[in-house]
């Protein structure tokens, strides 16, 4: 993360101050005691999706062009889009356990991208092509559609559980109701369906026009998540079509894909077991790369030496 430029190291720290200090929020007003600290949450919220975008605009100067080529911009864009969704739903759904899951999530998002956090990288010339923006921007919205609905699941599986129990009071006015949450991840399956079929069409458009071809791109370990996640959530709609899926296996399937985008989009990334980037390594890391090993010193004498003969000859 220091390895960024000096305002970009600032602006960084700043939105995970925030971010942390709206989970704190969150966590707070679970509390019956802190629940009056409610009121801040919004405020903060608002607050990292404005710094999330001025760290985005300076990625963009830095690289000239969309900041949407590696996996720090993907992550700062993933954590803006969930934090403007939950801005949007924050007065339908007032209740402390949507709010709570909401901001967790997005700060679980903004604390992956510090730790991936590089300097600005040079995006490749596919990056500038419409099928590459289509691409990442499909994938982005699917993204966050699909922990939507993660999210859903997890608070439909905590009111589950507790309804169970029977500690109602725990569920009433804390949570949303069973048939919202149902609802809500319903719609986050199937948005979150038809964006990842829309970037997987434009990526294997970017495969065929650009890239290594069908079969490597099919083989990619990215690739390959994103596919299962895909395909996982086309049986989720058809079974719940055919009224063979219950509301409980469907939120824990949802889950399972949510795991599958997880690895596809920072555990494959991290250990490098993909070639699906549109970045290139920064400058800098490349300068730093550089060793004296890879100028031979008897290259240098052998050339010097031919040239020497050369003159002598003339």
């Amino acid at each position: 993360m220091f390895d960024l430029s000096v305002p970009e190291v600032i602006v960084l720290l700043l939105v995970v101050a925030v971010h942390a200090a709206a989970a704190a929020v969150a966590a707070l007003q679970l509390v019956t005691s802190g629940q009056r600290y409610g009121v801040f949450l919004v405020p903060l919220v608002l607050a990292a999706v404005v710094l999330d975008a001025v760290m985005l605009g300076l990625r963009a100067v830095s690289i000239e062009a969309v900041p949407l080529t590696g996996l720090f911009e993907s992550l700062l864009v993933l954590a803006l889009v969930f934090g403007v969704l939950y801005l949007l739903l924050r007065h339908a759904i007032d209740q402390v356990w949507f709010g709570s899951v909401m901001v967790w999530v997005i700060f679980g998002m903004i604390l992956m991208a510090a730790l991936v956090a590089k300097p600005a990288s040079r995006p490749e010339a596919v990056a500038a092509t419409p099928w590459a923006l289509a691409h990442a921007t499909a994938m982005i919205l699917a993204s966050a559609s699909i922990m939507f609905a993660a999210a859903s699941s997890v608070l439909y599986l905590l009111g589950s559980h507790r309804l169970k129990q029977k500690k109602i009071v725990l569920v009433l006015g804390r949570i949303p109701n069973m048939e919202t949450l149902a609802r809500m991840n319903w719609a986050g399956v199937r948005v979150g369906f038809v964006l990842l079929m829309l970037g997987v069409i434009s990526g294997l458009f970017l495969a065929v026009l650009h890239g290594p071809g069908i079969a490597p791109w099919l083989m990619d370990v990215k690739v390959i998540c994103i596919v299962l996640a895909w395909g996982l959530l086309g049986a989720i709609l058809l079974l719940d079509r055919l009224r063979l899926l219950k509301a409980k296996t469907r939120a824990y399937a949802t889950l399972v894909v949510f795991g599958l985008i997880l690895v596809a989009i920072v555990g494959v990334t991290v250990v490098g077991a993909t070639q699906h980037r549109f970045s290139q390594e920064s400058l800098k890391c490349e300068v730093r790369s550089l060793k004296c090993e890879d100028f031979p010193t008897s290259n240098f004498k052998h050339q010097t030496s031919h040239f020497s003969l050369n003159m002598s000859s003339t």
